[in-house]
């Protein structure tokens, strides 16, 4: 698999942010695989919104992908006990 810029995807993400910003949310980019998947949080109103799925897939994953076309997807960061307490090894 291609090595994936991750410079790209934070600024396609950064083409999203002022869209999320007006809706009282954010992301942020948590990991990207090395099987070309970008994870994601949302934050705040988008992080609770009953339709953040669609968000993710519809929106952000089409314009990441887009921009970015090594990517194979982005799916919703999943906390683990680590990330949580902050023992995440990098």
């Amino acid at each position: 698999m291609v090595a994936i810029d991750r410079g790209a995807v934070e600024a396609a993400l950064d083409e999203i942010r002022p869209a999320l910003h007006s809706d009282g949310g954010d992301l942020i980019l948590h990991d990207i695989s090395e099987d070309g998947i970008v994870s994601i949080e949302l934050l705040g109103a988008c992080g609770t919104c009953p339709i953040s799925i669609i968000t993710l897939t519809a929106g952000i994953e089409v314009i990441v992908r887009a921009r970015v076309p090594e990517v194979a997807g982005v799916l919703p960061h999943a906390a683990t006990h680590e990330d949580v307490l902050g023992l995440r090894a990098e």
